[in-house]
């Protein structure tokens, strides 16, 4: 059984004896930073459906990070954040293959939501810290792969996130497709 399955079957044992009021402060903040960092994977994986290979190196300027970089990057914010539960430094390795950076990133950001969800104490900060820090940070170079598909010329197409399909259990590259494309799109490729 998982630690999940048994944090479940703990919390439906004391609902049946009547002594659950709902998820403490602390467990709403635990799921509201789960789902950020799904909200995140998801983010990053529409931001990168459908690039174009040549988009892994693409340098809108000198000095501005490549969408391979950017990710090697967002890999070592997430590692960061978890130095919070588990102490120790964080340096994303290099990948040459932009696929396998990305697919590292996620197996980060995936093992800091489970120190999230089994309740590792955080060292030295607080949820509302990782929040405004290290998540927001990441999630604000998700925008930018996004920024970074219109500079280089494929832009990323719109939508309602509010309707999203993230799960707080899928923090893999393997995201759903829009739930609720923009039907009108007047920026978007001629054709």
């Amino acid at each position: 059984m998982t630690a999940r399955s048994r944090k479940i079957c703990s919390v439906l044992e004391q609902w049946v004896l009547g002594l659950y009021d709902g998820p403490t402060e602390m467990g709403q903040k635990q799921t509201l930073l789960h789902h950020f960092l799904a909200a995140l994977a998801y983010r990053t994986q529409k931001a990168l459906r459908g690039a174009p290979a040549e988009f892994a190196s693409f340098r809108a300027a000198s000095k501005v990070r490549t969408p391979h970089e950017l990710i090697r990057h967002m890999d070592d914010v997430l590692g960061y954040s978890r130095t919070f539960f588990i102490g120790g430094s964080y340096r994303a390795p290099e990948f040459p293959d932009f696929q396998a950076a990305v697919a590292h990133f996620h197996e980060t950001l995936a093992d800091v939501a489970r120190h999230i969800e089994l309740e590792t104490k955080l060292r030295d900060v607080t949820p509302k810290i990782l929040l405004q820090g290290p998540f927001s940070d990441a999630m604000t170079h998700a925008g930018q792969l996004a920024l970074l598909r219109r500079l280089a010329g494929s832009p990323v197409p719109p939508e309602n996130f509010v309707f999203a399909d993230i799960k707080s259990t899928n923090l893999s590259p393997d995201q759903p497709l829009p739930a609720r494309p923009d039907e009108v799109w007047p920026e978007g490729p001629e054709g």
